[in-house]
């Protein structure tokens, strides 16, 4: 709050405030100092804003209107301001009468932004000679050639000047009160006082109370009490001086006698009755309000406005605590990496180290292989010379032979034997020479390993932040679900991996990625009815995998609606418009398969029959994907089907049918066709009845709802059904084999089925993900 009680042109505590209409405080010493002709201060009003601000300044008022004229008066300094509103929110104070004939010392001018040009107003603007700008907005003030003694004094903030140096002054840790007659360039400087006097209302020391103050004729009866006394007398006083003059009612300025009971808004003046009631009022037809309510008011204003501050303040508070926090996690983060390059110093110089003993290793195992080397060439020579020797020695001995004949014998090999020997040596040296060197030629490569040591930095990018999945955007219809989510806002961020659970509904269930990319949305087909499954999101870049999202859970649809697959069926196949409607025009029949496929949950569908012939071979069942879509529904080992006509039907699969059953459909008959995955067995139904046993069990994987269809038979597909009563009576298949008959040509041939059941491979769920 120190700044705020402080003067902006000295820097000063606040003496004898006054109040400028830009709402800024100024002492009346430094008014009275920088107030200057209207001339001079223009002048440099516009050098100031031009360098300050760069726009050029609007030009002196020029037109003023009188509105009112306030009498002088010492009790009540609010009557002295007046505000005049130009381009320059200027204000013009001038002592000249008004044309009431007023002969009051000072009056107050104001210009409203709508007043008019009039020919009374050229002697109000010839009255602004003095201006003032004010230090902390370079606002003009102009006034008449009373100046800044004009401007209201502010009260307040001498108050509250007043209050804060008197805390201080408490507070301070001198205790002491200095003489107030010893001068200050003295050698010793001011003593401290040791007595004050009522009457003098001084402090003195002991050598300035003999010599100013003796106690003789009239000063001695003045009473002389201690300085503490004395401080706390002199603070009695200005408490009762502050009380009386808080005690003191504000009259009106316009009526003396009466008191000031209302506030007018208009001119920012309190006002009497008389001047807010009578005609001849000056504030008859302001905006007024009574004094008490409109400061009641202001309060409860500045108050709210304060408390408002107050949790701005509190923020800040806050920030700065997190900030002071922040700086000791640095302080901490710091020691970390510091305690982090040491320890992987260390390992490097542990890593070199190692490889340092493996290069001395591989130096002294060149070293023994090239002492072998030698060992193994010394002793070929030596053995080489043993050999020369010898022959040398003997061909000395052939030629100390007498007998020319006997010489001649044996004469012409020595000497080829010498040749080639001498030859054989000078080869051997030569390769003897090249090869034997005394040094090893190894030379240690650390020209990379220094290059990479002053390379050697740190990897600014860390792992990215856990993204947030986006609960309002995710959904799940049908058997598919859509995870949306956004990335951590403060990381880096080269691609996403989603991961769901297996739908059990545990929140610790094992999870599985179902997508790796940089989109921020993806949708996964395929999933179980009826579950709850989990997702989480993780974000990665090049330094690593960040932490998981929390994860969301998505509700799969109870039931299945489905339809024919609309994006893949046989060209002779025609489809309805919503896709519930199937025929063909081709004699073989054709397979056609629903939009999802089930791996888990009870399941039950129907068709009905719209056209039939009689002559038409319907089959019912279901299928894997990629099913044989050209020959009829169950002729191969990846569809499980019912086979029916117009008197009886068969179970088939891979190309062989059993159990056959009496009964068959006609023109708006109902197959229905029961899957439940959790007993893992097919069953059939013709017009809410059981068609035989149990078709199929042991039923592994994934199963499509599929029908096969040719020519002069039509379906139309029910999706989303309960399963009739009479499935809970169903029997289920027994041990028993029937006879099985292939198809093929038209021709029946008998054979005993073996009754084995399908060996299926187990096939684990298919999901097909599309990034958004």
């Amino acid at each position: 709050m120190e700044d705020e009680l402080k003067c902006p042109s000295c820097r000063q505590f606040f003496a004898q405030p006054v109040l400028l209409p830009c709402f800024h405080a100024m002492c009346l010493s430094c008014a009275l100092q920088n107030q200057q002709p209207v001339v001079n201060n223009l002048a440099s009003h516009a050098t100031a804003h031009e360098q300050q601000l760069e726009q050029p300044l609007p030009p002196p008022p020029t037109e003023l209107q009188l509105l009112s004229e306030l009498h002088c008066n010492d009790c009540n300094d609010s009557d002295q301001l007046s505000i005049l509103s130009e381009t320059d929110s200027g204000v013009v104070v001038s002592t000249s009468g008004s044309s009431g004939g007023s002969s009051r010392p000072s009056s107050c001018h104001i210009q409203p932004a709508s007043a008019t040009t009039t020919a009374a107003n050229n002697s109000t603007v010839a009255a602004a000679t003095i201006s003032l700008s004010c230090p902390s907005c370079r606002k003009l003030v102009y006034f008449d050639e009373n100046g800044a003694q004009n401007l209201p004094r502010y009260r307040a903030m001498q108050t509250i000047v007043d209050k804060f140096t008197e805390t201080c002054n408490r507070t301070s840790a001198n205790s002491s009160t200095a003489c107030q007659l010893c001068p200050d360039t003295t050698e010793a400087g001011q003593q401290t006082a040791t007595v004050f006097c009522q009457q003098c209302q001084v402090f003195y020391c002991e050598r300035c109370r003999e010599n100013c103050h003796p106690a003789r004729g009239p000063l001695a009866k003045h009473s002389l009490i201690s300085p503490q006394q004395g401080r706390q007398a002199l603070r009695s006083l200005k408490e009762k001086f502050k009380q009386s003059c808080a005690d003191a009612v504000p009259h009106c300025s316009e009526h003396g006698d009466q008191v000031q009971s209302y506030y007018c808004n208009t001119c920012r003046l309190g006002a009497c009755h008389l001047c807010v009631l009578s005609d001849a009022g000056r504030h008859q037809n302001h905006d007024v309000h009574l004094l008490a309510l409109i400061c009641k008011q202001q309060k409860a204003e500045l108050t709210q406005s304060l408390q408002q501050l107050s949790e701005k303040a509190k923020s800040a508070t806050e920030v700065i605590q997190r900030l002071k926090s922040s700086s000791e996690r640095v302080q901490e983060s710091c020691a970390n990496v510091e305690s982090a390059i040491h320890a992987q110093c260390l390992e490097l110089m542990e890593a070199l180290r190692r490889r340092e003993e493996a290069l001395v290793d591989f130096a002294r195992r060149e070293r023994d292989l090239q002492l072998r080397r030698l060992r193994e060439e010394v002793a070929t020579c030596t053995a080489h010379l043993q050999h020369t020797t010898a022959l040398v020695q003997f061909c000395i001995e052939a030629l100390k032979e007498s007998d020319s004949s006997a010489f001649l014998q044996i004469g012409s090999m020595l000497v080829n034997r010498v040749s080639n020997l001498d030859l054989t040596w000078r080869q051997e040296m030569e390769e003897l020479t090249n090869r034997a060197s005394p040094t090893l030629e190894l030379t240690l490569d650390d020209l990379g390993l220094r290059r990479n040591i002053d390379q050697l930095t740190f990897l600014e990018m860390k792992p990215p932040g856990p993204p947030r999945i986006l609960a309002e955007e995710c959904s799940a219809e049908n058997n598919s679900i859509t995870v949306a989510w956004q990335p951590h806002p403060a990381s880096f961020v080269e691609g996403f991996v989603l991961e769901l659970d297996d739908g059990g509904g545990v929140a610790a269930g094992r999870f599985r990625e179902v997508y790796c990319g940089k989109e921020t949305i993806c949708t996964v087909d395929g999933l179980h009815f009826n579950s709850l499954y989990n997702a989480r999101v993780k974000a990665f870049n090049s330094s690593g995998d960040g932490p998981y999202s929390d994860s969301l859970a998505l509700h799969t649809a109870e039931v299945a609606w489905f339809t024919f697959d609309m994006t893949a069926y046989p060209a002779e196949t025609r489809l309805s418009a919503d896709g519930l409607t199937a025929t063909t025009d081709s004699y073989e029949p054709r397979v056609l398969l629903s939009s999802v496929g089930f791996s888990r949950g009870v399941h039950y569908w129907e068709f009905t029959v719209d056209r039939y012939d009689g002559a038409a071979d319907p089959a019912f069942g279901v299928a894997r994907r990629d099913v044989a879509r050209d020959s009829m529904l169950g002729k191969d080992e990846l569809g499980w089907s019912m086979y029916i006509d117009h008197q009886r039907s068969w179970f088939l699969h891979n190309n062989v049918h059993s159990h056959r059953t009496d009964g068959g459909i006609d023109v708006g008959s109902t197959v229905g066709v029961l899957l439940d995955l959790d007993r893992r067995q097919l069953s059939f139904f013709v017009n809410e009845e059981p068609q035989g046993t149990v078709a199929f069990v042991d039923l592994h994987g994934v199963f499509y709802p599929a029908v096969s269809l040719n020519r002069n038979v039509q379906v139309t597909l029910h999706s989303a059904l309960d399963p009739p009563p009479s499935s809970a009576s169903c029997p289920d298949s027994g041990e028993e084999s029937d006879e099985g008959h292939p198809i093929g040509g038209g021709d029946v041939a008998e054979r005993i089925n073996s009754g084995t059941k399908s060996s299926e491979s187990m096939s684990s769920l298919t999901c097909a993900v599309a990034a958004l």
